[in-house]
């Protein structure tokens, strides 16, 4: 599949197959995290890789409480109803979460988690595993309490949790609406 392809039909996916990732595969998707750009060419990330379930589970469940009991951002109620289902995985029972951090107050941080983020999603897709970049659990995962699961230093902070797996399930393709663009 060649990049142009790849962007235009990637979608997140919410549904995946009880199967392991190899190996080999995890360190694809690493590697091509590594080769996102980064400001001043500092490449500071740091990967959190998490395939042990009964871990998962638990990120799950305590990001879920933390999320329906303390409301640290604006989301529709339709998604705190979701939060408080006892079979509901923030996860969607994907096999594999990576955690792109680094640390606060670094220039352009933010950004180069999201693209090395991006960059695993996209290779992901061309690969046939599918992804889906986690926004529920990262309030939890920001806190001592899932820095210290995560085992982040005090200044780091868990930019981009994205899950990966074998879709149990080829997602409907999302319509995109045209962007607003100005050329001059």
């Amino acid at each position: 599949m060649d990049a142009y392809t790849a962007i235009l039909t990637r979608s997140s996916v919410r549904n995946y197959l009880n199967k392991a990732i190899a190996r080999n595969q995890i360190d694809r998707l690493i590697n091509a995290a590594i080769h996102a750009p980064s400001a001043a060419n500092r490449q500071e990330w740091h990967f959190t890789v998490i395939t042990d379930q009964s871990l998962l589970d638990k990120i799950s469940n305590d990001a879920k409480s933390f999320m329906t009991h303390t409301r640290p951002i604006e989301l529709p109620e339709t998604l705190y109803d979701k939060l408080q289902r006892e079979n509901f995985n923030i996860f969607y029972n994907a096999p594999l979460l990576i955690v792109i951090s680094g640390e606060l107050g670094k220039p352009w941080m933010a950004e180069e988690c999201a693209l090395a983020a991006q960059n695993m999603m996209l290779l992901a897709h061309a690969d046939g595993l599918g992804s889906c970049w986690i926004g529920l659990g990262q309030p939890y995962l920001a806190t001592q309490e899932g820095k210290d699961l995560l085992d982040l230093p005090p200044l780091y902070y868990p930019f981009a949790p994205v899950v990966f797996g074998h879709p149990s399930e080829v997602p409907n393709q999302t319509i995109r609406m045209k962007a607003k663009t100005n050329i001059y």
